[in-house]
């Protein structure tokens, strides 16, 4: 991995690698540089054979507070007059449409304050984890801005309208244990200290127990479906016939007679060929097209990771 200098990033032996927003002192505070390199660091996560299951958290009593407003007004503001309509992009946006594609379980560690784009940022991922009292809050409208990070497409699919709705047209900022919140956190626990510890055991249950290869078909199963019942069965029959024929699919049998962890050796990065054992990701994998959200200034992840560089050396210190 990377150096960075926003976020923290350790792989452990497990097969679970934790990703930290480490600006502990501004509240984990989210900024381009901590954006760029959240982008970058996913990326490399996801194509990491090693690692199986991912946990964002923040360092100290925050997950994130919300975008950096050190810069006062301006903080919202475009970066750079020259840019149109069509070269605007907003930077919530491009990471968590990165996030929306990583293809192993991510589990949010929400330990503190996450609001705006602190808890945005947390709706592409599959489980997320709080304690009662933590802040919550899409405040978006009473700072004069929208929703942003694709929330009005994230929060719906998983609240429904109505309480999308309730939460962002007020901007209120509730307490996790909130009814409007229902359903939005796997488990809701009594003290922040508790959040992490709960999200790594169950990362670990995941990487210990669960195929990734299957972990990746049923995301996007659930993510990218057919438009009917009949469609979905079809998809869902086509991707049963692959993993039918895959080596997890005798190991998961095999350890559950054995009454022992299975022992999967599916991956997701590289090619499948049941003549060499090799078992990964299905060639009609993926059956969905990503709309290109690239721009000049946000353009591809390899071209980013070249220019995290040269943003580093002009971002002042954190």
């Amino acid at each position: 991995m990377g150096k960075f200098e926003t976020i923290l990033v350790d792989v452990r032996d497990d097969g679970v690698a934790v990703v930290t927003l480490n600006r502990p002192t501004q509240l984990n505070s989210f900024t381009g540089l901590m954006c760029m390199e959240l982008i970058v660091a996913f990326d490399e996560l996801d194509n990491n054979d090693a690692v199986k299951v991912i946990v964002l958290t923040g360092a100290g009593r925050a997950f994130c507070a919300g975008a950096d407003l050190s810069g006062g007004g301006n903080a919202f503001a475009r970066q750079g007059q020259e840019n149109s309509i069509r070269d605007f992009r907003d930077g919530g946006g491009q990471l968590t449409t990165r996030l929306a594609k990583v293809r192993k379980t991510v589990i949010a560690a929400i330990n503190g304050p996450a609001v705006g784009v602190g808890i945005t940022m947390t709706l592409p991922l599959d489980i997320r984890i709080t304690y009662k009292d933590a802040k919550i809050g899409f405040v978006f409208i009473r700072r004069g801005i929208l929703p942003e990070a694709a929330s009005s497409y994230f929060l719906p699919q998983l609240l429904g309208k109505s309480r999308s709705l309730a939460l962002m047209l007020t901007g209120r900022v509730l307490p996790a244990s909130h009814h409007l919140y229902q359903g939005l956190f796997a488990e809701v626990l009594d003290k922040p200290e508790q959040v992490l510890p709960a999200a790594l055991a169950l990362a670990n249950e995941i990487a210990v127990e669960c195929s990734v290869v299957s972990t990746a078909i049923t995301k996007a199963l659930v993510w990218h479906p057919a438009d009917t019942p009949e469609g979905q069965h079809l998809k869902d029959s086509q991707m049963l016939y692959h993993t039918s024929t895959g080596t997890d699919r005798l190991e998961g049998a095999k350890s559950f007679l054995e009454k022992r962890p299975p022992a999967f050796t599916g991956r997701l990065n590289i090619k499948n060929d049941v003549s060499k054992g090799q078992y990964g990701l299905p060639d009609g994998y993926p059956w969905w097209e990503h709309p290109d959200v690239s721009s000049d200034l946000w353009p591809s992840t390899d071209v980013i990771k070249r220019r995290l560089e040269d943003l580093k050396k002009s971002a002042p210190k954190i």
